[in-house]
Order: structure tokens, then C-alpha cells, then sequence
């Protein structure tokens, strides 16, 4: 095992964009150079070079990705244009989405330690048909850690050790893992993590106090073999998140100003988030069997806790506290034949939630209705099938139902809770396709459904968002739909890739916020719209020791309201890196360099022009920003990395986050394995 960890630099230059390795997030198995669309893979390995800290920025350099980071600890990835509740996060295929998922950006994605996951893979504009509501821009599929019982031989034991430093923030970052077990028996994973994140600090704004947080994190991973083929896994993890300023807000951000283009200063005394986050699941899974109706299944059982609260202090001295505690309960069974897979899933949502004002309860102050839940449940097949020895086809078809129910909503003015419940039903259909010109050049393309119900928080939630307005939802809201159509191409041979792709998504009676005349915004159907956006992504193998990677993507798209037409909010801006790398022929060491640049974006939506605590009056400017990243095998056991971040010290700011990135950084990571 060590061996071939040892030789991971050398497979890491001559990679193709499409390496041969097992997909899933599709719920099959299939090599990812044969799937009619659009396909992100990342392993341990990547974000430990890329010294990815927080799972959305494991996105920062991916096309059509544009990782939007209110916070320091708050981060939220727009996916070919959409982010939040339109696009779904899963852990070991387990949705995490909720039913509370606010409208916009949400900072939920944080709460999945990125030093926990194996291996992560993202399929774009793909997975509503296959997982449910949500998979509208795109689809994540995180893997956990494991013991890998059935790679080893008798009894085994092994671990590892990482630490991270950052000269920015000062921060540190550690993790300590263990497994051990008996080879094709079974097998143990414990991993523990903690974070201690500091200020983060930039030419442009010097520090900006109140942006460091501390995070815990452990997790459990035990599989047993009842035979090859049978296994059975119970897994546990869990993270706790303390003391997450909503910076842009607060009294710390003074403002920002770039040539033209400027943020206004923030005025509430305070505005804190506390996120607790655990799942727990028992899975058996059977690869070989004999029977008429599959060849493979796996049933899976599921509990998550959510715990969230949020504190804040006006201008005034007037405080606001809104706590939510969410139980989600979850089953899913699937299975399937050669290129079929079916199953179906069900999820229930059960929330209680507290408002306070002045510490006094206020129930008007609800984040969502209390005592409320939401349950969906979802049928789906998928047949993929090739014609010939060139063309592969892929259809599925997912029917979905899904009920509400809340008893303690309290909308402004009303002087007693309101009871209400609604229910919703679907069916989205997907076909894809792929040719194969030749061995090297392959086309591909098709359309997929998708469908989002609307979720507690569009029918009940009363939430501070945008530029500190309440966004408060509506009973009467039905639900949004989408189709997403996309074409590409890909050639692949041992020296060069080139991956091209371009999309169209419509929108249909999306669900918007509009001013609701008392000093606030709230959800109504009726937005029509579409986003469309073009993206690539090349690899040259210019020598056995050095590899060259560039990227770029575009996006537009234009929403109607009313008659009246207006810009999609937080479009990505034309923006692309390239990234040469050198690894020295031993396969001891290595070193990339890295360009990353984004257009200025000003074609700003009517609300995002009014977001000037985070988005810049006239537009976020454009920019270019340099990096080094080196690694260094240092022996079978031991693994230094240094990354150089930001080399000019550029003061620069992702579009629509609250903050700036950080200036000038070096980062010192440090893994031992034994």
C-alpha cells in the first residue's frame, strides 16, 4: 500500500481529464470517460496538494464552479449557476440537504470535514431523477474514509497524522486517524480532527477581526464481511462549529474600496452562527447474488442531527436568536441488473425551532414553523444500454412525493400559531447519450428533468439574509421545475485531453423573493428564466516529467418577474486558470505553478446591486492571482507540502462573498502515516 502511495506524483502528471476509475454518483458503476456528461473527480490526495481546507474549497479551481464564501467558515458553491438548495450534497450517497435550506447561499456545506473524505465526485446538471429534489446544478457525492479490510491480508493496522499551518490567519489545523482490523474480515476507520482558524488578513483590508472560528470534528467507520461479496457497515461522524462571524454584517467590515468599485460598511454589533451537524447510518450491501430480479443490492438506514443557531446584534442593541434543531430519518433500498439500477428512498424531516428577541420569546422570530415535517418519498429506475459498439444511451425516470405539515407558524401580525400542510407530486424523466467517433474522440449530450418542491423554509421561514432584509416564505408557493439540456465533446489519448461542454438550463415557476412593501422580501412563484454557460478543460503531457492544465468557463442567464426582466443573480465572470506542473524524475518531489483569473462581473441582478455590504457597487472587480505548490516525499512514511497562495499579495474578492480572500499565504502541511 505504501508503495503505491509512494508513487501517486508520477500518476498525478499523466493523468488523462477523464482517468479510468470507478464513478457512483450515478448509482453505478461505470468508467468515468463513458458517461454522457460532465464529471468532476477529486481524491485525498488533490486536496491535500491544493491545501484545501473546507469541502467548498475543494471547488476553487474547477469550471463552472464559483465558490462563494460569506464567511470564513460559511462556504457555498454555485454550480453552473445555481448554489444552496438547488444543488445536492451527499456523504457516502445520504443526501445531507434539509428541508430548512434557505433561498441563496447557505453555509451548510461546511459542515462535512474535508480532511474525512477519500474521494469526491461531482456530475453537473445531472441527479434529480437519480437522488431527488435539489440536483439542479449539480450533483456531490462525498466518500468517507474507510479501513480498506478487503485490500489487506490477515490482521492489519496502520494510521496517520496530518497538521496544517497558515502564515495569514495563523491558523492551525490537525487530524489523527486510525484503522485496523483483519483483512477480509473486517475492518475499523476512527478519525478525529480540530481546527483552530484565525483571522484572515489582506492588503486590502487589513485583518478582518471577527472571520476566525474553531472546529471539531470525529468520525467511525466499521464494515464487516459476511462473505466476498456481503457487507455490512455502520458508520458515524459528527462536527461541531463554534463562533462563525457573518463578517460582512458587523461593525468589523469597513468597508471596501477597489478603483471604482466599493462595498459599504457593515452595522450590526454582531451576528454569530453555532453548527452542530452528525449522521449515522447502518448499510448492507450485497455485489453478487442470484436472482431473477437483480444481481446486486443495498438497503441503507439513516439518522442526522442538525443543531443551528443564530445570534445577532443590531445597530440599535436590539438581539435576535433563532435556533433550529433538525432529526432527519432516512431509508433507501436499490438495485440492479447489468447496466439497470432501481430503487427507491424516503427521508423525514422533524424540526423544532425557537425565536427570541431581547432574550424573550418571540415566536415571530421562528427561523421556521415549529413542530413541523417534511417527508418525501421517491421511486426512480435508470437503464443505461449501447447500440452497436459506438453509442451508449442512458434513460431514467424518478416519480416523487413529498408532504409538509407545520402547526406553530407565526407570520407578522398574526397573534396565534397557524396550522397548514401541502403536498406535491412528480415525475422527471432524463435521456443522455455518447458516441464514440473513434478510439480518441467521443461526443455526448441529452436533456434531464428536475424538480424542486418547495421546502420549509419558502412555505414558513423567516430568515435575515440579504443585506441584513427578513426573507419570509409563503404557504402558497407550489413547486419549481427545470430542464437542462447539454452537449460536449472529449478526446483522450496519452499525451492530451480536451474536455468541452456547453448547457442551457430552463426555468420554470421558480420560486423568488420580491419586496413585500414592509421593509422585507417574500417568496412568490412566477420567476421564468434560464441559465446558459460554456466551459473546458485541457491537459498537455508536454514530458514524462511535466504536465500543463487549463480551464475556462462563461455563464449568462436572465430571469423574468412580473413582465420584467432581470439579470440571474451571482452569474459566474468569465474566468479560467492555468496550472504548469514539474515532478522530478526520483518521484520524490514536485512543483506547480498556478494563474487563476476572473473577469470583472457587473451584470448584477436588482437585488445583488442592493447587496453592497458583499457585492461592490459598479460590479466585483476582475483579477489574477499567482500561486506555487510543491510537495515533497520526503520518505514512504512522511509527506511535506508547501503552498505559496496569492504571491502579489492581491486584494480580491469571489463574487458575492462577504469577504475578501486572503493576501499573501504560506501553507505547511505535514502528514506522517505508519
Amino acid at each position: 500500500m505504501k508503495a503505491i502511495f509512494f508513487l501517486l506524483p508520477l500518476s498525478v502528471i499523466a493523468q488523462e481529464i477523464l482517468p479510468d476509475v470507478v464513478v457512483t454518483a450515478n448509482r453505478n458503476t461505470e468508467e468515468a470517460k463513458e458517461v454522457p456528461y460532465t464529471l468532476e473527480i477529486l481524491t485525498a490526495e488533490d486536496l491535500l496538494e491544493n491545501a484545501t481546507r473546507t469541502l467548498p474549497q475543494a471547488f476553487l479551481n474547477t469550471p463552472s464552479v464559483l465558490v462563494q464564501q460569506t464567511t470564513t467558515g460559511h462556504g457555498s458553491p454555485y454550480i453552473r449557476g445555481f448554489t444552496g438548495r438547488q444543488n445536492l450534497l451527499l456523504q457516502d450517497g445520504i443526501r445531507l440537504n434539509n428541508s430548512t435550506w434557505r433561498n441563496g447561499p447557505v453555509q451548510y456545506w461546511n459542515t462535512l470535514d474535508a480532511q474525512a473524505i477519500d474521494r469526491l465526485e461531482l456530475i453537473k446538471s445531472q441527479g434529480s431523477v437519480l437522488f431527488g429534489s435539489d440536483a439542479i446544478g449539480g450533483t456531490v457525492n462525498t466518500f468517507s474514509k474507510s479501513s480498506n479490510f478487503r485490500q489487506e491480508n490477515g490482521p492489519f493496522s496502520g494510521g496517520a497524522a496530518y497538521y496544517r499551518f497558515d502564515t495569514n490567519s495563523e491558523s492551525h489545523l490537525g487530524r489523527i486517524e486510525q484503522r485496523f482490523g483483519v483483512g477480509e474480515k473486517w475492518g475499523i476507520m476512527l478519525g478525529y480532527s480540530a481546527s483552530d482558524i484565525g483571522d484572515i488578513r489582506d492588503s486590502g483590508l487589513g485583518t478582518m477581526r471577527g472571520t476566525g472560528y474553531s472546529q471539531l470534528s470525529h468520525d467511525l467507520k466499521f464494515e464487516y464481511a459476511f462473505t466476498p461479496s456481503q457487507t455490512l457497515t455502520l458508520a458515524h461522524s459528527h462536527l461541531d462549529q463554534d463562533d462563525i462571524s457573518r463578517w460582512h454584517n458587523t461593525i468589523h467590515n469597513p468597508g471596501w474600496t477597489q478603483g471604482s468599485s466599493f462595498t459599504t460598511a457593515g452595522t450590526d454589533l454582531a451576528r454569530d452562527y453555532d453548527q452542530e451537524r452528525s449522521l449515522t447510518y447502518l448499510r448492507f450491501e450485497d455485489t453478487n447474488i442470484s436472482s431473477s430480479w437483480a444481481d446486486r443490492y443495498q438497503a441503507t438506514i439513516s439518522f442526522q442531527r442538525t443543531q443551528d443557531s443564530e445570534f445577532r446584534v443590531r445597530e440599535s442593541g436590539r438581539s435576535d436568536t433563532r435556533i433550529l434543531d433538525i432529526d432527519t430519518f432516512g431509508l433507501s433500498l436499490e438495485a440492479g441488473t447489468g447496466n439497470t439500477v432501481w430503487g427507491a428512498d424516503y427521508f423525514l424531516d422533524q424540526i423544532d425551532s425557537q425565536g427570541f428577541r431581547n432574550s424573550v420569546p418571540r415566536p415571530s422570530n421562528r427561523p421556521i414553523a415549529d413542530d413541523s415535517t417534511y417527508e418525501s418519498i421517491g421511486i426512480f429506475a435508470n437503464y443505461t444500454n449501447t447500440i452497436g459498439q459506438r453509442f451508449t444511451y442512458d434513460t431514467g425516470a424518478r416519480f416523487t412525493y413529498i408532504q409538509a405539515q407545520w402547526d406553530g407558524y407565526r407570520p407578522d401580525g398574526a397573534t396565534i400559531d397557524q396550522i397548514g400542510d401541502g403536498s406535491w407530486d412528480n415525475l422527471s424523466l432524463s435521456l443522455r447519450g455518447q458516441y464514440e467517433l473513434d478510439d480518441f474522440w467521443t461526443i455526448f449530450g441529452g436533456a434531464s428533468q428536475a424538480f424542486r418542491a418547495p421546502n420549509l423554509d419558502d412555505l414558513t421561514g423567516r430568515q435575515f439574509s440579504l443585506n441584513g432584509l427578513d426573507e419570509n416564505g409563503s404557504p402558497d408557493v407550489d413547486p419549481e421545475k427545470y430542464l437542462t439540456t447539454e452537449f460536449g465533446t472529449r478526446f483522450n489519448d496519452s499525451e492530451f485531453s480536451l474536455e468541452l461542454s456547453g448547457y442551457y438550463t430552463f426555468i420554470n415557476n421558480g420560486i423568488v423573493r420580491i419586496d413585500d412593501d414592509m421593509g422585507g422580501l417574500a417568496a412568490t412563484n412566477g420567476s421564468e428564466g434560464f441559465i446558459y454557460g460554456f466551459e473546458s478543460k485541457a491537459i498537455w503531457n508536454l514530458h514524462p516529467q511535466w504536465r500543463f492544465l487549463a480551464h475556462a468557463s462563461w455563464q449568462n442567464g436572465e430571469q423574468k418577474q412580473g413582465g420584467i426582466s432581470d439579470t440571474i443573480r451571482r452569474l459566474n465572470p468569465l474566468n479560467g486558470a492555468l496550472d504548469l506542473r514539474w515532478n522530478a524524475s526520483s518521484n520524490h518531489y514536485w512543483v506547480s505553478g498556478r494563474v487563476e483569473a476572473a473577469a470583472r462581473q457587473d451584470a448584477l441582478s436588482k437585488l445583488a446591486a442592493n447587496d453592497t455590504q458583499r457585492i461592490p457597487v459598479g460590479g466585483t472587480p476582475g483579477y489574477v492571482v499567482a500561486s506555487l505548490y510543491a510537495g515533497w516525499q520526503i520518505s514512504e512514511v512522511l509527506q511535506l507540502n508547501l503552498a505559496l497562495v496569492n504571491l502579489t499579495n492581491t486584494a480580491y474578492r469571489i463574487h458575492g462573498s462577504g469577504q475578501n480572500m486572503p493576501g499573501r499565504n504560506t501553507t505547511l502541511s505535514l502528514k506522517f502515516e505508519w
